[in-house]
């Protein structure tokens, strides 16, 4: 964390999802800076080798089943949700339980502890946005199928903040939500249902498989390196200032998914041939944040870019494949 007098020494902060890509950076960042942490995950697409490294209380269960703590918590952040749209098709109801009954079982530990709580949205709730409303600000309503083969997962997160608003208005909770946009880095899963769009191309790179493309690859997205995504999260987690706020936490900067294929394609110095395959149903033509509000409020902006960001992540992914 950059910015003087946000700190979590000493808190006791409960993080829902603590094994998987995000939740186990942020539990590195708190454990860093001396607080105490307890993780809960089921492993559906975390990872125990996120968090081994870590002095942190483990319980492995899944979220969207009641349980009960003793210790009191200062701060609960719900990240647990399989988030690859891969997953969206083979884990429809998984999902769905994860950001509804498990945010409602985040929020009643909160409610009783008197937390703060931060659940992690997703830039899933604004579907395809109107062309007029890109950069999307957090005001947009959204353009969400609702029967479609993403609705898992963008109608459960939305699904999720209004449980979060619910228990603010009828509780006077202390919470905020942070809409996350495309986050890559190490200790994001590749493989067949796991893989995002830059680890599956990493991975394809790598291994010589041909890059595959949906589309023609002129779709866009914002690709917000972890660290950057992780020091934005934190900090909306901590100043009293934002509470109740919701904050786009992402890149301001598009990159066509086709511009992306041929960057890894250098980067990695690959053979890969890139391929194109048809374009899944509903999936946004662009996105990218307006991040005025993360700016004026928590005094964020993205530092590192889309190359250097991908230059790391690939000698992760040579390491570690």
């Amino acid at each position: 964390m950059k910015k003087e007098g946000i700190s979590f020494e000493g808190k006791n902060v409960l993080v829902t999802g603590g094994a998987g890509f995000l939740g186990s950076w942020i539990c590195d960042v708190l454990v860093h800076q001396g607080a105490k942490v307890t993780c809960v995950d089921n492993f559906a697409s975390g990872l125990a080798k996120n968090i081994e490294h870590l002095k942190i209380k483990f319980i492995e269960h899944d979220i969207s089943k009641p349980i009960e703590f003793d210790e009191k918590f200062d701060l609960v952040m719900h990240l647990a949700s399989r988030a690859s749209p891969f997953e969206f098709a083979r884990y429809p109801i998984q999902i769905l339980k994860a950001n509804t009954l498990g945010i409602w079982v985040a929020l009643g530990i909160a409610k009783k502890h008197k937390a703060r709580f931060l659940y992690t949205s997703t830039s899933e709730i604004y579907g395809d946005p109107d062309p007029r409303f890109i950069p999307t600000p957090e005001s947009y309503n959204g353009n969400v199928n609702p029967t479609g083969p993403r609705s898992c997962y963008d109608e459960a997160k939305r699904a999720g903040e209004a449980f979060v608003k619910a228990y603010e208005l009828q509780h006077g909770m202390d919470t905020r939500i942070v809409r996350i946009f495309n986050t890559y880095g190490p200790r994001m899963r590749a493989g067949d249902i796991y893989g995002r769009v830059v680890s599956r191309f990493i991975e394809q790179a790598l291994s010589g498989k041909p890059i595959t493309v949906f589309g023609g690859g002129s779709q866009t997205r914002s690709f917000t390196y972890v660290t950057d995504e992780i020091e934005g999260i934190l900090r909306l987690a901590a100043l009293d200032e934002a509470e109740g706020e919701v904050v786009n936490i992402g890149s301001d900067k598009e990159t066509s998914i086709l511009e992306l294929a041929k960057m890894i394609k250098k980067l990695t110095n690959s053979p890969s041939e890139i391929v194109f395959q048809p374009l899944p149903k509903d999936d946004p033509r662009r996105r990218c944040p307006d991040i005025t509000k993360a700016k004026k409020l928590l005094k964020w902006k993205p530092g590192v870019s889309l190359e250097e960001g991908l230059r790391k992540t690939i000698a992760w992914y040579e390491a570690n494949l």
